[in-house]
């Protein structure tokens, strides 16, 4: 049995306080044994979630004989686990000892970007004290999870239950380091599903003070030389982005580092900047698919003009179009592997339609996650979604005390059940 409950705000500054005398290693343990002391938890554990987004991985226990680190990997379809972070909900489950305790499941969220959750298991019945310490002390260790990765790998270790090619290790370091954000305008989020001989895909995004940066990208080829071709159209974009070039100069910036060093590949791409102001879109599409927009429960094609891939020679600058989105509009941008050999068999406007109920995390893996089960769990090449859902200019207050706004979550149930599930 399993309860759900609303849990109130604050800070936890007595955790910061230990850990930052902490070694980034021990951070995670560092607030396990915290919240035995305070709460007299019989042990505590954080479950970071995987690269597949299909499971956690318990990377942390502090029980009664003390600290350690085990590698258990979790299922997040159909267990109290998936149900936390879809609806970003704390919930009080039975203990799974038989010893008539419960345990308590926190989401560990920053922005919409699902970290992982915090499993404290106590004797039995929290009080509402307890409960609001327990989200807090999410909340918080999202933070120190964020701030400590960049100083270890005991995070990146976590989060693979597989090992990682060459190829696949340069493609998920081109990616932004949250894969989720929201913000008081929109909500966006990328799944990657790779290829068995990995394909080139990247995304990426960036928020500037009235501007929201989005690219998808598709190199040419498969492995390590995809892998670096996107390094090379990445590198690119993002060094024109921070320079605070405009869409025409980033696209062609990117043309030329293809032309220069690629030995004659290209590359797809797609790139949009998004005015927070407005809802206006500037967008060049370089020989990519064209995106999907949902709007008013229809889905369409934004049929705009395609320019020849980067890397093509071309007499002709990159054409920058213009659109709009209207609040409540949900904009899909997805790469060929969504579309290629059996993907096809999936009808992804309704299935995009089918999925509007959901948070832009869940609605991206829903879609990466019906083309695996279409390719029997072997794709010949990357599918990669972006999902943005786009609430309006207008800045709306964000309800959102434990890392994700509750009125935008997805439900518990999940319409779709991923392949390795069996």
């Amino acid at each position: 049995m399993a309860v759900e409950y609303d849990t109130g705000r604050g800070t936890h500054t007595g955790i910061l306080a230990a850990v930052e005398a902490a070694s980034p290693v021990d951070s995670v343990d560092v607030v396990a044994q915290e919240l035995r002391r305070r709460l007299g938890a019989l042990a505590v554990s954080f479950l970071i979630t995987d690269l597949s987004g299909q499971s956690v991985v318990r990377l942390s226990t502090a029980g009664e004989t003390g600290t350690g680190e085990a590698m258990e990997t979790v299922p997040l379809f159909g267990t109290v686990y998936g149900d936390v972070i879809r609806t970003q909900r704390l919930r009080v489950a039975d203990s799974v000892d038989g010893d008539g305790g419960q345990r308590v499941i926190a989401p560990v969220t920053n922005r919409g970007d699902s970290i992982g959750l915090l499993e404290v298991r106590i004797p039995a019945g929290p009080e509402r004290r307890t409960l609001r310490e327990i989200s807090r002390a999410a909340h918080t260790l999202a933070y120190i999870v964020i701030a400590n990765r960049r100083f270890t790998d005991l995070y990146q270790w976590g989060r693979r239950t597989a090992p990682l090619s060459l190829a696949a290790e340069i493609q998920h370091n081109l990616l932004p380091s949250s894969l989720s954000c929201e913000a008081a305008q929109f909500a966006v989020s990328g799944s990657l599903e790779p290829a068995g001989n990995v394909g080139g895909d990247t995304f990426d995004y960036a928020l500037d003070r009235d501007v929201l940066h989005l690219s998808v990208t598709d190199a040419m080829g498969h492995e390590v030389n995809a892998a670096l071709l996107a390094s090379l159209v990445v590198g690119a974009l993002r060094g024109a982005r921070r320079a605070g070039c405009d869409l025409a100069e980033q696209a062609r910036r990117a043309h030329q580092a293809m032309l220069e060093h690629s030995g004659g590949a290209m590359a797809t791409g797609l790139l949009l900047r998004v005015g927070l102001r407005d809802g206006r879109v500037a967008l060049v599409n370089a020989g990519h698919p064209w995106p999907l927009r949902l709007r008013n429960g229809v889905v369409e094609e934004l049929e705009l003009k395609v320019n020849l891939p980067f890397g093509v020679p071309s007499g002709r600058p990159h054409t920058v179009q213009e659109t709009e989105l209207r609040p409540g509009d949900r904009l899909v941008i997805l790469t060929d592997g969504m579309l290629d050999h059996r993907s096809g068999d999936v009808d992804l406007p309704a299935l995009i339609a089918g999925t509007a109920g959901l948070h832009p995390r869940e609605a991206a893996q829903a879609l990466t996650l019906a083309v695996l089960d279409a390719n029997r769990g072997e794709l010949r090449d990357d599918a990669t979604v972006m999902c943005l859902d786009w609430y309006g200019p207008e800045p709306v207050r964000r309800d959102a005390h434990t890392g994700a706004s509750l009125a935008q979550a997805s439900p518990a149930a999940f319409p779709f059940r991923p392949f390795s599930a069996g």
